[in-house]
């Protein structure tokens, strides 16, 4: 194997520092509604990447299966009701609260593997997943007792880790014949087409928001979602899948950190002891499925 062009240590540090501004970001764009923040994040890289699917990928269009097709339609979708669900976790609970139990993704595609794909449960995988839920159930009754609405934000949150494990789950084939650039635009395009509808099903505006609120939805289309998951992509060509796994597991630290110095949000005790002891049982659980070649923790297209 070639020597890297720089460190892919130092590209998963980026990469993890970029995906934990997403959450941020969306409260700082606090006049929009969610699904408008998610319509421009997924419109606008798919405008950013559509430059490049016609220049070295169109061919590809053609040889989509219709299978394929059906599962990126469907993935796509529930991809933007994972945004939905996620950004509005937000108007609600606090960046650490909703990130953490996001995160919570791995256990969930590792249960959807084991209701669709009969995948066995290891006792380190069994013990691992009842740490992290005890860490969320820590964290969601400490935020119930600052407000029933922070608990409101937590469900929210925890539907939306259901929500892009489904997609993940749908995808997962269809990725295996498709590139990256292909699948993902196709997803990305369904998405985007998703939450036009339900913008309007709804009545949000499309236009009419602050000039800075334009420019933190193409900050989200260019940082978490290329930036970030480039590098990632890019890291897989020289390190594990677990390691990658692993690094992404501080995205809340991260995303919490940003959250004290750019909104100044505190974190509670219960957020302290309950994220601490979630992120715990994902360490746990990453290195007692590590060997499972039949899930994938981390894919190749993820969405923070």
């Amino acid at each position: 194997m070639r020597v890297p062009p720089f460190n892919p240590y130092v590209a998963v540090v980026v990469g993890v520092i970029s995906v934990s501004t997403s959450a941020v970001l969306v409260k700082l764009a606090s006049e929009a509604p969610a699904a408008i923040i998610a319509n421009y994040r997924l419109l606008f890289a798919v405008l950013l990447m559509a430059p490049i699917i016609l220049l070295k990928y169109r061919h590809e269009f053609k040889l989509i299966q219709k299978k394929d097709w059906i599962l990126s339609i469907v993935a796509g979708i529930f991809l933007a009701f994972h945004f939905i669900l996620w950004f509005e976790s937000l108007n609600y609970t606090s960046v650490a609260s909703s990130v953490v139990l996001v995160t919570l993704q791995p256990i969930f595609a590792f249960i959807g593997t084991f209701l669709f794909f009969r995948e066995r449960f290891t006792p380190g995988a069994i013990i691992s997943m009842i740490i992290a839920i005890l860490g969320s159930v820590i964290i969601s009754w400490g935020d119930f007792q600052l407000s029933g609405m922070a608990l409101f934000g937590d469900i929210l949150a925890f539907i939306g880790a259901i929500a892009i494990t489904a997609y993940f789950l749908l995808g997962q084939n269809a990725r295996k014949r498709l590139s990256l650039m292909t699948y993902t635009f196709v997803v990305y395009g369904v998405s985007s087409i998703t939450l036009i509808v339900y913008n309007l099903l709804v009545q949000n505006p499309f236009v009419g928001y602050p000039a800075d609120n334009w420019i933190i939805f193409l900050v989200l289309a260019i940082v978490p979602t290329f930036l970030g998951h480039t590098l990632f992509n890019w890291a897989l060509k020289w390190l594990s899948t677990s390691t990658i796994s692993m690094a992404i597991v501080f995205e809340p630290i991260g995303a919490s950190i940003l959250a004290y110095f750019v909104l100044h949000e505190k974190i509670t005790w219960s957020q302290w002891l309950g994220g601490t002891i979630v992120l715990f049982g994902l360490f746990l659980f990453i290195v007692s499925t590590t060997k499972k070649s039949s899930v994938t923790i981390y894919k190749k297209n993820s969405t923070s």
